[in-house]
């Protein structure tokens, strides 16, 4: 479906996925931060939401979302995991190159067409999917354009939740509002605070309505045999319509309590996983409480990314030895995200019971009693939220590139680059909407504000008509998200850098030996200006406000050497290895600046500041590869390869007492007495320990043609990826523990496995992508949980094609043929937060080849 379902098939890559399909990768066991992406030999980054906000509802990392992108408009992709000086800095885990089509990978006049139509089978309304390609050369010029467009319907639904909280007797009502399920022990429990309850605790539907387009132009001029001048444009736009439907219950930091009739906890050493820093904690797994009010969410949501990227590339072969390469290049990436919230509320008229003690912790039970779910009567107007929220990533690159071929037939490069990467996040958003809105939000009756919602496939229930409920309200949501409650970061980088690199073929011991040598130069400066909370006024952006803005700027440098080499042993065999250091930048959320700087009432009392650090380093890494290959027959090839990774700057949060002159904020913040020598408590992102990744890839493919017909038309491509590394975490959950903790993103086993059976005529494909259990965030010091992260899943895709001529093909495709469940955990207790299916969807459709 997009680019994110097209790499998931190579050795080492692992996906995940929102609304049905891919959006971000981990390479070789980093996470999406670790994987730099370039787009026609210039670095881009592209940013979307997800409709879970514990699936990163808007990105603050250098994570690059494939899902922006169709598949269709590229020509080429190339995964490179090891590094060499030629490449550009950032990626430790690897980098992925994507190119599009350009005129001469064609003589003539060649064109292309595609269609299908598609339906999931959990979401209303059918799929579209396009794609045309047309190009023509004529002697010296050529030019291209290509066109991708998708219309999908999604319906994601399931058990939603926030997370787990602790509550106790005070938060339950009072020890006299607790039934007689409840034991004396449980009683303790309760007044110890030391029992977690399900916080959200709701039934869910996502429905979303995604349009995809994409469009590539390219124009070619070959003046020369020697020189050849192309001009590139890339655009992509995509957008998510999406409604979501929410049945929860109310109560103490939405978490049900009211009367406590029965209850059930597990300690948590007999959880799959013990507690950090809660080895005394509880879990109520399953609970019964009566006088409870239902509060129904119903959102809507549209987020829109317009990616555009434009290069001016020359290539020149200025004399027989020395070839030049020239690229100038801009791209931006536009993300806006507007949403709004309304909420309808009971009365303490229900009787609430949800049951986590099934054989499977992830498929809970919830019912209700002392009224109908479906009586929109027994609701009322609570309260609207709104949030808008706006992402813009900027690159400007001038690159130049030269190859000299000496006299002994080996090559020397060395090039130059200058980068510079803006990134500016903006959010206003505004909680409680009630006591602004007109008096006819006092009306009780919101009859024709909802409707009975029936698409979930367990529970039917109250829904609201968010748009209908704003216009009856009189509730414009930028009234309200143009001031109050607003985020703002901008964080710039300015990169130069220079390599130099030299490449040698010889032999050892009568085998050819291909190597090169290299050496990178970086040099970084970062700006980053945010907006500070001093504690001074009002939060507003108006006359006496709380908010100044500050300005901070840092810089580092350094040399990356690299060396790789290939031993040819015969025509069938290779032996690779490659040693060398790579460096990853800090997530841009660390950068941002943000937080607040109290100065207290005078210099006797306890100044603090929380922030995030422009002055973080860079993670710098020192990696190892080696492999051994054997290509046989045609199409056979088997590959073992051992991977080592060393990082080191590593980012955790810290708190430590500092001179306010080496925090970097302005003197004009400080309280009259106060100057740079005031100690603060300074909480902020720093580099830490050092760490390390390590594991092996093995991966086979063949077409088995040994077999007799009519099976020697099948063929098999499977590869497997065992990945271990972590880091040392200090402080967790804020009870001074500390602990080593997987990386993010990480999953130990990634495993996909292809069976396929072609013909001239026709062929059939079956493929299946593992990936096993992963930390996508680690909470630091929140006392709710220490990480959230993601069950193993198991995806399997179909595909077929029936060739009706020698230009007309038939297709038809399947994905997500068992419908799998996506389970998302919290706490390392791996306590159940989101479980949800996106269904099955096919596709039918026709190619056409001129």
């Amino acid at each position: 479906l997009n680019l994110a379902d097209a790499l998931q098939r190579i050795p080492g890559i692992a996906i995940t996925r929102d609304q049905g399909e891919g959006r971000q990768i981990s390479l070789r066991g980093l996470g999406p931060d670790f994987t730099t992406v370039y787009l026609n030999g210039m670095e881009g980054l592209a940013t979307t939401a997800s409709a879970l906000d514990a699936r990163g509802s808007v990105t603050r990392s250098r994570a690059f979302d494939f899902n922006v992108f169709s598949a269709d408009l590229f020509q080429q992709i190339d995964v490179k995991k090891s590094y060499e000086a030629r490449l550009e800095e950032g990626g430790i885990g690897g980098n992925v190159a994507l190119t599009t089509a350009k005129p001469f990978d064609n003589d003539g006049f060649t064109a292309a067409f595609s269609g299908q139509i598609g339906q999931n089978d959990q979401a209303d309304g059918t799929d579209t999917r396009f794609t045309g390609i047309i190009s023509n050369t004529w002697d010296k010029f050529g030019i291209l354009g290509s066109v991708s467009y998708s219309e999908r319907h999604t319906e994601e639904q399931g058990y939603n939740g926030f997370r787990w909280r602790r509550r106790n007797l005070d938060e339950a009502g009072g020890a006299a509002t607790l039934g007689p399920g409840v034991s004396a022990e449980e009683q303790q429990a309760l007044a110890d605070d030391n029992v977690f309850f399900n916080r959200g605790n709701r039934h869910s539907v996502w429905q979303n309505e995604q349009e995809r387009l994409g469009i590539t132009g390219s124009i070619q001029f070959r003046p020369t045999d020697n020189l050849s001048i192309s001009f590139d444009a890339l655009i992509s736009e995509l957008t998510n319509d999406r409604d979501e439907f929410h049945i929860s219950t109310s109560g103490s930091s939405s978490t049900a309590l009211g009367n406590l009739e029965d209850l059930e906890l597990l300690a948590s050493n007999d959880l799959p996983t013990e507690g950090s820093g809660a080895d005394s904690a509880f879990e109520a797994v399953f609970g019964e409480f009566s006088n409870i009010a239902l509060r129904n969410e119903s959102r809507q949501d549209l987020d829109t990314t317009d990616f555009e990227q434009y290069t001016l590339t020359a290539d020149w072969q200025a004399t027989e030895k020395l070839a030049v390469k020239a690229l100038i290049g801009r791209s931006t990436s536009d993300f806006q995200l507007d949403k709004e919230k309304f909420y309808v509320i009971t009365d303490d008229i229900f009787t609430v019971t949800t049951d986590f003690r099934g054989g499977n912790r992830f498929d809970p039970v919830m019912t209700f009693a002392g009224g109908d779910i479906t009586d929109s009567s027994l609701y009322s107007f609570q309260e609207f939220d709104t949030d808008s929220q706006n992402v813009n990533n900027e690159y400007d690159n001038i690159k130049l590139d030269f190859e000299y071929e000496l006299e002994n037939g080996n090559q020397l490069s060395f090039g130059f680059l200058t980068r510079e990467f803006n990134n500016v996040r903006g959010q206003a958003r505004f909680n409680n909407v009630d006591s602004e809105v007109p008096l006819n939000a006092g009306v009780s009756n919101v009859d024709d504000l909802t409707f009975v919602f029936t698409d979930h496939d367990d529970l039917t229930y109250i829904g609201g008509n968010v748009q209908q409920a704003l216009d009856f309200y009189g509730v414009d949501p930028d009234d309200f998200n143009v001031v109050r409650g607003s985020v703002f970061s901008d964080v710039t980088e300015d990169t130069d850098n220079a390599y130099i690199q030299y490449d040698w073929t010889s032999s050892i011991g009568g085998n050819r030996l291909r190597a090169n040598i290299g050496l990178r130069y970086y040099d970084t400066t970062v700006t980053t200006v945010g907006f500070v909370d001093t504690g001074v006024g009002t939060s507003d952006f108006e006359e006496g406000t709380a908010l100044e803005l500050v300005s901070i700027s840092s810089d580092y440098d350094g040399f990356l050497p690299t060396f790789n080499a290939a031993i040819d042993l015969g025509e069938d065999w290779v032996i690779r290895g490659s040693l060398g250091q790579n460096l990853t930048r800090p997530s841009l959320g660390n950068l941002a600046l943000g937080g607040s700087v109290d100065t207290g009432e005078g210099v006797a009392d306890d100044p603090r500041i929380t922030a995030g650090n422009p002055g973080l380093l860079p993670f710098e890494s020192t990696n190892a590869d080696i492999s051994i290959e054997w290509y046989f027959g045609d199409t056979g090839a088997i590959a073992l390869g051992f991977f080592y990774k060393d990082i080191k700057n590593f980012i955790v949060s810290d708190s430590r007492d500092v001179p306010y002159g080496e925090t970097g904020f302005p003197l004009s913040l400080l309280a009259p007495g106060q100057d740079a020598n005031t100690i603060f408590d300074f909480s902020q992102p720093v580099n830490g320990d050092s760490t390390d990744i390590s594991g092996f890839e093995l991966s086979y493919q063949t077409d088995l043609t040994f077999l007799p017909a009519p099976w020697n038309q099948l063929g098999i491509q499977t590869n497997y990826t065992y990945a271990q590394g972590d880091f040392f975490a200090e402080n967790v959950q804020g009870q001074g523990d500390n602990q080593f903790k997987t990386f993010e993103g990480l999953s130990q086993d990634v495993a996909n496995f292809t069976l396929y059976y072609e013909t001239d005529v026709w062929g059939a494909r079956i493929s299946s992508a593992y990936r096993s259990e992963f930390v996508s965030d680690r909470n630091g010091v929140s006392t709710d949980s220490d990480e959230s992260g993601s069950h193993a899943t198991t995806y399997v895709d179909f595909s077929s094609f029936y060739q009706i001529s020698d230009g007309l093909k038939l297709t038809f495709e399947a994905v997500n043929l068992t419908d799998e469940t996506e389970e998302q955990y919290t706490d390392s207790s791996d306590r159940p937060q989101n479980i949800t299916q996106a269904g099955t969807t096919v596709f039918l459709g026709l190619a056409y080849r001129f």
